[in-house]
Protein backbone atom coordinates (compact mmCIF):
# COMPACT_ATOMS: atom_id res chain seq x y z
CA UNK A 1 0.00 0.00 0.00
CA UNK A 2 2.68 2.55 1.04
CA UNK A 3 4.53 1.52 -2.25
CA UNK A 4 1.49 2.63 -3.76
CA UNK A 5 0.89 5.84 -2.67
CA UNK A 6 4.91 6.85 -2.79
CA UNK A 7 4.64 6.17 -6.59
CA UNK A 8 1.17 8.11 -7.41
CA UNK A 9 3.28 11.08 -6.00
CA UNK A 10 6.46 10.81 -7.71
CA UNK A 11 4.01 10.20 -11.24
CA UNK A 12 2.48 13.55 -10.01
CA UNK A 13 5.08 15.32 -9.54
CA UNK A 14 6.61 14.63 -12.93
CA UNK A 15 3.67 15.68 -14.42
CA UNK A 16 3.65 18.83 -12.78
CA UNK A 17 7.18 19.67 -14.13
CA UNK A 18 6.50 18.80 -17.66
CA UNK A 19 3.36 21.41 -17.59
CA UNK A 20 5.30 24.00 -16.18
CA UNK A 21 8.14 23.92 -19.11
CA UNK A 22 6.16 24.00 -22.10
CA UNK A 23 8.92 25.55 -24.20
CA UNK A 24 11.29 22.57 -23.56
CA UNK A 25 11.50 20.39 -26.77
CA UNK A 26 10.48 22.89 -28.83
CA UNK A 27 11.74 23.61 -32.17
CA UNK A 28 11.66 27.84 -33.02
CA UNK A 29 11.91 29.00 -36.46
CA UNK A 30 14.82 31.38 -37.24
CA UNK A 31 14.05 34.87 -38.38
CA UNK A 32 14.95 36.31 -41.59
CA UNK A 33 16.88 39.36 -42.38
CA UNK A 34 14.62 42.28 -43.38
CA UNK A 35 13.83 42.53 -46.94
CA UNK A 36 13.87 39.17 -47.33
CA UNK A 37 11.11 37.05 -48.76
CA UNK A 38 9.30 36.09 -45.91
CA UNK A 39 10.82 38.05 -43.52
CA UNK A 40 8.36 39.15 -40.54
CA UNK A 41 7.05 43.15 -40.51
CA UNK A 42 9.05 45.14 -37.71
CA UNK A 43 7.02 45.82 -34.49
CA UNK A 44 4.57 48.60 -34.71
CA UNK A 45 6.68 51.92 -32.32
CA UNK A 46 4.38 54.60 -30.63
CA UNK A 47 4.58 57.67 -32.34
CA UNK A 48 6.89 59.97 -30.66
CA UNK A 49 5.59 62.65 -28.25
CA UNK A 50 6.24 66.39 -28.17
CA UNK A 51 6.94 67.82 -24.98
CA UNK A 52 4.33 69.27 -23.07
CA UNK A 53 4.41 73.38 -23.13
CA UNK A 54 4.86 75.06 -19.80
CA UNK A 55 1.73 76.45 -18.61
CA UNK A 56 1.90 79.84 -18.57
CA UNK A 57 3.31 82.27 -16.06
CA UNK A 58 0.07 83.14 -13.40
CA UNK A 59 -0.88 87.04 -13.52
CA UNK A 60 -0.07 89.01 -10.54
CA UNK A 61 -3.45 90.68 -10.22
CA UNK A 62 -1.25 93.65 -8.00
CA UNK A 63 0.44 94.73 -11.51
CA UNK A 64 -0.59 96.45 -14.17
CA UNK A 65 0.94 96.61 -17.79
CA UNK A 66 1.02 100.49 -19.04
CA UNK A 67 0.95 100.69 -22.56
CA UNK A 68 -0.58 103.52 -24.61
CA UNK A 69 -3.75 103.46 -26.55
CA UNK A 70 -4.34 105.41 -28.85
CA UNK A 71 -7.54 104.49 -30.93
CA UNK A 72 -7.98 108.08 -31.58
CA UNK A 73 -6.25 111.12 -32.24
CA UNK A 74 -4.70 112.64 -28.68
CA UNK A 75 -3.63 115.75 -27.88
CA UNK A 76 -1.65 117.48 -24.81
CA UNK A 77 -0.50 120.65 -23.76
CA UNK A 78 3.26 120.67 -23.09
CA UNK A 79 3.96 124.16 -21.22
CA UNK A 80 7.23 125.20 -19.84
CA UNK A 81 7.26 128.33 -17.67
CA UNK A 82 9.91 129.44 -15.10
CA UNK A 83 8.67 128.24 -11.24
CA UNK A 84 7.38 130.58 -9.04
CA UNK A 85 9.85 132.65 -6.93
CA UNK A 86 12.72 131.00 -8.96
CA UNK A 87 15.14 133.76 -9.87
CA UNK A 88 18.63 133.93 -12.01
CA UNK A 89 21.79 132.91 -10.07
CA UNK A 90 23.79 136.16 -8.53
CA UNK A 91 26.64 137.35 -10.43
CA UNK A 92 29.71 137.59 -8.39
CA UNK A 93 30.80 141.20 -7.53
CA UNK A 94 33.91 142.60 -8.91
CA UNK A 95 37.18 143.48 -7.42
CA UNK A 96 38.28 146.51 -7.00
CA UNK A 97 40.95 147.41 -9.38
CA UNK A 98 42.61 150.38 -10.52
CA UNK A 99 41.28 152.38 -12.98
CA UNK A 100 44.07 152.51 -15.75
CA UNK A 101 44.05 152.66 -19.50
CA UNK A 102 44.46 149.02 -20.38
CA UNK A 103 41.92 147.90 -17.63
CA UNK A 104 39.17 150.01 -19.37
CA UNK A 105 40.16 149.28 -22.89
CA UNK A 106 39.64 145.45 -21.53
CA UNK A 107 36.96 145.92 -19.79
CA UNK A 108 35.42 147.35 -23.19
CA UNK A 109 36.39 144.55 -25.01
CA UNK A 110 35.69 142.19 -22.37
CA UNK A 111 32.68 139.74 -23.71
CA UNK A 112 30.27 137.51 -21.10
CA UNK A 113 31.78 134.11 -19.82
CA UNK A 114 29.65 131.32 -20.51
CA UNK A 115 28.64 130.98 -17.08
CA UNK A 116 27.31 134.62 -17.11
CA UNK A 117 25.06 134.16 -19.93
CA UNK A 118 23.56 130.94 -18.57
CA UNK A 119 22.56 132.79 -15.33
CA UNK A 120 19.80 134.49 -17.20
CA UNK A 121 16.41 134.73 -16.34
CA UNK A 122 14.98 131.19 -16.97
CA UNK A 123 12.13 131.12 -20.01
CA UNK A 124 9.08 132.87 -19.29
CA UNK A 125 6.97 130.58 -20.68
CA UNK A 126 7.49 127.91 -23.72
CA UNK A 127 3.79 126.45 -24.64
CA UNK A 128 3.71 123.45 -27.49
CA UNK A 129 1.09 121.00 -28.44
CA UNK A 130 2.08 117.26 -27.96
CA UNK A 131 -0.62 115.53 -30.66
CA UNK A 132 0.03 111.62 -30.78
CA UNK A 133 -2.46 110.60 -34.15
CA UNK A 134 -4.68 107.47 -33.85
CA UNK A 135 -3.32 105.90 -36.74
CA UNK A 136 -2.15 102.02 -38.07
CA UNK A 137 0.84 101.35 -36.43
CA UNK A 138 3.87 101.10 -39.36
CA UNK A 139 6.18 98.30 -38.25
CA UNK A 140 5.13 98.10 -34.96
CA UNK A 141 6.04 102.27 -34.08
CA UNK A 142 3.14 104.66 -33.72
CA UNK A 143 3.70 108.25 -35.17
CA UNK A 144 3.52 111.51 -32.65
CA UNK A 145 4.43 115.49 -33.92
CA UNK A 146 5.64 118.17 -31.49
CA UNK A 147 3.68 121.20 -32.73
CA UNK A 148 4.89 124.94 -31.23
CA UNK A 149 1.69 126.90 -30.85
CA UNK A 150 3.28 129.97 -32.32
CA UNK A 151 2.23 129.42 -36.00
CA UNK A 152 5.31 130.22 -37.82
CA UNK A 153 7.15 127.76 -35.42
CA UNK A 154 8.79 124.30 -37.16
CA UNK A 155 6.44 120.76 -36.18
CA UNK A 156 8.84 117.99 -34.74
CA UNK A 157 7.92 114.55 -35.98
CA UNK A 158 9.24 111.36 -34.41
CA UNK A 159 8.24 107.74 -33.82
CA UNK A 160 7.59 105.69 -30.69
CA UNK A 161 7.07 102.05 -29.52
CA UNK A 162 3.58 101.33 -27.87
CA UNK A 163 5.17 101.72 -24.14
CA UNK A 164 6.47 105.43 -25.71
CA UNK A 165 9.97 104.25 -26.21
CA UNK A 166 10.91 106.99 -28.28
CA UNK A 167 12.19 105.43 -31.18
CA UNK A 168 13.29 108.31 -34.02
CA UNK A 169 13.16 111.60 -34.16
CA UNK A 170 13.78 114.74 -31.80
CA UNK A 171 16.85 115.63 -30.35
CA UNK A 172 18.72 117.46 -27.58
CA UNK A 173 16.29 118.94 -24.96
CA UNK A 174 13.12 118.37 -26.99
CA UNK A 175 14.57 114.62 -26.60
CA UNK A 176 14.43 114.52 -23.04
CA UNK A 177 11.25 116.02 -22.61
CA UNK A 178 9.51 113.82 -24.66
CA UNK A 179 11.26 110.86 -22.96
CA UNK A 180 10.10 112.25 -20.03
CA UNK A 181 6.65 112.21 -20.91
CA UNK A 182 6.18 109.43 -23.24
CA UNK A 183 8.37 106.09 -21.77
CA UNK A 184 6.60 103.59 -19.60
CA UNK A 185 7.62 100.53 -18.19
CA UNK A 186 8.33 97.47 -19.79
CA UNK A 187 7.21 94.71 -17.69
CA UNK A 188 3.90 95.38 -15.47
CA UNK A 189 4.40 96.87 -12.27
CA UNK A 190 2.61 97.52 -9.06
CA UNK A 191 3.29 99.62 -6.12
CA UNK A 192 6.68 100.14 -5.33
CA UNK A 193 7.99 99.02 -8.70
CA UNK A 194 10.93 100.76 -10.41
CA UNK A 195 12.56 101.75 -13.48
CA UNK A 196 14.56 104.20 -15.30
CA UNK A 197 14.35 105.99 -17.78
CA UNK A 198 16.35 106.66 -21.64
CA UNK A 199 17.14 110.61 -20.57
CA UNK A 200 20.56 112.42 -21.45
CA UNK A 201 19.73 115.46 -19.50
CA UNK A 202 23.45 116.56 -19.82
CA UNK A 203 24.80 115.57 -22.96
CA UNK A 204 28.53 115.53 -23.37
CA UNK A 205 28.09 116.14 -26.96
CA UNK A 206 27.13 119.93 -26.10
CA UNK A 207 29.99 120.79 -23.94
CA UNK A 208 32.98 123.08 -25.56
CA UNK A 209 35.92 121.12 -27.36
CA UNK A 210 39.17 120.27 -25.33
CA UNK A 211 36.44 119.95 -22.50
CA UNK A 212 38.54 116.98 -19.90
CA UNK A 213 35.52 114.99 -17.62
CA UNK A 214 36.57 114.71 -14.36
CA UNK A 215 33.38 113.57 -12.49
CA UNK A 216 29.98 112.14 -13.78
CA UNK A 217 27.34 111.19 -11.31
CA UNK A 218 23.68 109.93 -12.59
CA UNK A 219 20.44 108.99 -11.32
CA UNK A 220 17.15 107.77 -12.99
CA UNK A 221 14.16 106.21 -11.35
CA UNK A 222 10.34 106.03 -11.31
CA UNK A 223 8.70 104.68 -9.20
CA UNK A 224 4.75 103.30 -9.06
CA UNK A 225 3.61 104.41 -5.49
CA UNK A 226 -0.23 103.50 -5.94
CA UNK A 227 -3.16 101.95 -7.85
CA UNK A 228 -5.97 103.60 -6.91
CA UNK A 229 -8.96 102.31 -8.39
CA UNK A 230 -11.99 104.44 -9.96
CA UNK A 231 -15.75 103.34 -9.74
CA UNK A 232 -16.13 102.96 -13.77
CA UNK A 233 -13.54 100.00 -13.48
CA UNK A 234 -10.85 102.37 -14.15
CA UNK A 235 -7.79 102.54 -11.96
CA UNK A 236 -4.95 105.17 -11.88
CA UNK A 237 -1.32 104.32 -11.66
CA UNK A 238 0.31 107.12 -9.63
CA UNK A 239 3.95 107.80 -10.62
CA UNK A 240 7.00 109.48 -8.80
CA UNK A 241 9.99 111.07 -11.05
CA UNK A 242 13.74 111.47 -9.78
CA UNK A 243 15.76 112.05 -12.45
CA UNK A 244 19.51 113.62 -11.69
CA UNK A 245 22.81 114.25 -14.07
CA UNK A 246 25.92 116.23 -13.43
CA UNK A 247 29.52 116.24 -14.71
CA UNK A 248 32.43 118.21 -13.62
CA UNK A 249 35.91 118.73 -15.46
CA UNK A 250 38.21 121.02 -16.86
CA UNK A 251 38.46 122.87 -19.98
CA UNK A 252 41.83 121.94 -21.71
CA UNK A 253 44.29 124.23 -24.09
CA UNK A 254 42.85 123.37 -27.49
CA UNK A 255 46.29 122.64 -29.23
CA UNK A 256 47.61 124.46 -31.98
CA UNK A 257 46.90 127.78 -30.84
CA UNK A 258 49.46 130.56 -30.59
CA UNK A 259 50.20 133.20 -28.13
CA UNK A 260 49.21 136.25 -29.78
CA UNK A 261 52.09 138.56 -29.58
CA UNK A 262 51.74 142.61 -28.82
CA UNK A 263 54.35 144.52 -29.52
CA UNK A 264 53.12 147.57 -27.27
CA UNK A 265 55.24 146.54 -24.52
CA UNK A 266 58.57 145.67 -26.24
CA UNK A 267 60.00 149.39 -25.53
CA UNK A 268 58.64 149.02 -21.75
CA UNK A 269 61.22 148.76 -18.82
CA UNK A 270 62.68 145.57 -18.08
CA UNK A 271 61.10 145.67 -14.79
CA UNK A 272 57.98 145.37 -16.41
CA UNK A 273 58.64 142.94 -19.08
CA UNK A 274 60.32 140.42 -16.14
CA UNK A 275 56.73 140.89 -14.15
CA UNK A 276 54.70 140.34 -16.94
CA UNK A 277 56.67 137.25 -17.48
CA UNK A 278 56.19 135.76 -14.21
CA UNK A 279 52.50 136.78 -14.10
CA UNK A 280 52.34 134.79 -17.36
CA UNK A 281 54.42 131.91 -16.02
CA UNK A 282 52.17 131.67 -12.64
CA UNK A 283 48.77 131.42 -14.82
CA UNK A 284 50.47 128.71 -16.71
CA UNK A 285 51.16 126.60 -13.97
CA UNK A 286 47.71 127.01 -12.49
CA UNK A 287 45.15 124.21 -12.80
CA UNK A 288 42.38 125.87 -14.99
CA UNK A 289 39.53 126.42 -13.01
CA UNK A 290 36.56 123.58 -12.69
CA UNK A 291 33.67 123.77 -14.50
CA UNK A 292 30.54 122.03 -14.18
CA UNK A 293 26.20 121.04 -14.87
CA UNK A 294 23.68 119.39 -13.04
CA UNK A 295 20.11 119.21 -13.98
CA UNK A 296 17.26 117.34 -11.48
CA UNK A 297 14.06 116.66 -12.07
CA UNK A 298 11.56 116.04 -9.51
CA UNK A 299 7.59 115.08 -10.82
CA UNK A 300 4.65 113.03 -10.57
CA UNK A 301 1.97 112.13 -13.11
CA UNK A 302 -1.59 110.11 -12.80
CA UNK A 303 -1.84 107.40 -15.83
CA UNK A 304 -5.21 105.67 -16.70
CA UNK A 305 -4.46 102.25 -17.07
CA UNK A 306 -7.52 101.10 -18.95
CA UNK A 307 -7.67 104.19 -21.10
CA UNK A 308 -4.07 104.14 -21.97
CA UNK A 309 -3.11 107.92 -21.52
CA UNK A 310 -2.02 110.26 -19.05
CA UNK A 311 -5.01 112.05 -16.90
CA UNK A 312 -1.96 114.56 -15.56
CA UNK A 313 1.57 114.77 -15.48
CA UNK A 314 4.08 117.67 -13.87
CA UNK A 315 7.26 118.26 -12.62
CA UNK A 316 9.68 121.04 -11.77
CA UNK A 317 13.74 120.86 -13.61
CA UNK A 318 16.20 122.63 -11.79
CA UNK A 319 19.42 123.57 -13.91
CA UNK A 320 22.40 124.88 -12.07
CA UNK A 321 25.90 125.53 -14.06
CA UNK A 322 29.61 127.26 -13.89
CA UNK A 323 31.44 128.20 -16.89
CA UNK A 324 29.11 125.74 -18.93
CA UNK A 325 26.37 126.12 -20.95
CA UNK A 326 23.47 123.38 -22.14
CA UNK A 327 21.21 124.40 -24.91
CA UNK A 328 18.05 124.93 -24.53
CA UNK A 329 18.37 124.24 -20.59
CA UNK A 330 18.75 127.44 -19.23
CA UNK A 331 19.88 127.79 -15.55
CA UNK A 332 17.60 127.89 -12.59
CA UNK A 333 13.57 126.33 -12.00
CA UNK A 334 11.20 126.04 -14.80
CA UNK A 335 7.95 123.71 -14.14
CA UNK A 336 7.14 121.44 -16.63
CA UNK A 337 3.64 120.51 -17.08
CA UNK A 338 1.34 117.67 -19.64
CA UNK A 339 -2.23 118.36 -19.87
CA UNK A 340 -4.83 116.58 -22.38
CA UNK A 341 -6.77 118.96 -24.75
CA UNK A 342 -10.28 117.32 -24.86
CA UNK A 343 -11.63 117.75 -27.84
CA UNK A 344 -8.53 117.91 -30.50
CA UNK A 345 -8.96 121.43 -31.46
CA UNK A 346 -10.01 121.09 -35.33
CA UNK A 347 -7.56 123.63 -36.75
CA UNK A 348 -4.90 121.09 -35.29
CA UNK A 349 -5.77 118.24 -37.06
CA UNK A 350 -6.21 120.14 -39.84
CA UNK A 351 -2.85 121.86 -39.57
CA UNK A 352 -1.78 117.91 -38.97
CA UNK A 353 -2.81 116.75 -41.83
CA UNK A 354 -1.17 119.15 -44.08
CA UNK A 355 2.26 118.08 -42.99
Amino acid sequence: MNRRLVGLLAAFCLISACKKDDSAGRIEPFPRPRGMPGALPPPAQAPAQAPAAPPPAPVDPSKVLLRWKLDAPTAYQLTLSTAPGAAAEPKPPAANKKKTRASKKSRKRAAPTASEENTAAPVAQNSTFFLLRGSTPTAGALPFALIPEAPAGETQQGKMSERGFVLEGLSGAMRNLAVMVLELPVDPVGPGSAWVLATDLVDMNDLPAGFRQKNTQHKSEVRLTALTPLADGEQVATLEYELFESVTGQQGRIKGKRREHSHAHENEPLSVKKNARGKAAKASSEPPPELSAEVRVSGRGEFLVKAGRWRSWEARMTTRTHGLTLPGMPAGERVLSLKPVEPVPAALLQRQATK
